[in-house]
């Protein structure tokens, strides 16, 4: 199974944005845990971050063909990127939304995901491990 990481604004910033939210790993040192899950669940993994919308959107259209799932961290796009919403939506994969922090449980706007409704999942407020309960959802979701 192939599977993409895409995260979005703010997040290459990891470890020095408001850790006391965010948490003290780094992006690089999140990405190496995440790969050292997928290779225990046989996934090949890549990873994206960008801060720019656009530039998220055409690699999510380059890796339509390599992605059999997708997990994503929109950051601030979740709450009102219909453009990454319809290119989710468009790849047809199956993608699941994820957050490090409980957007459920901070100010108010950020409770409103417009990507939601295209993902199978949503899975935020676990830090790290948002991304590797998706990871291990995506795998189950191809044996099950």
């Amino acid at each position: 199974m192939n599977v993409v990481v895409v995260n979005g604004p703010n997040l290459n910033l990891l470890g020095e944005r408001e850790p006391g939210v965010y948490g003290d790993l780094t992006l690089d040192q999140l990405e190496q845990h995440i790969r050292e899950r997928a290779k225990t669940l046989g996934i090949d993994v890549r990873f994206y971050q960008s801060n720019h919308e656009g530039r998220l959107i055409d690699y999510l259209h380059r890796m339509r063909t390599w992605a059999d799932g997708v997990v994503i961290n929109p950051g601030a796009f979740t709450h009102y990127s219909y453009a990454i919403r319809d290119a989710v939506s468009a790849i047809a994969k199956p993608t699941i939304e994820v957050h490090l922090s409980d957007i459920q449980h901070r100010e108010p706007f950020r409770a409103v995901s417009v990507i939601a409704d295209v993902c199978i999942a949503q899975i935020s407020g676990l830090g790290l491990d948002s991304y590797l309960q998706a990871l291990e959802r995506l795998a189950a979701k191809t044996t099950g």
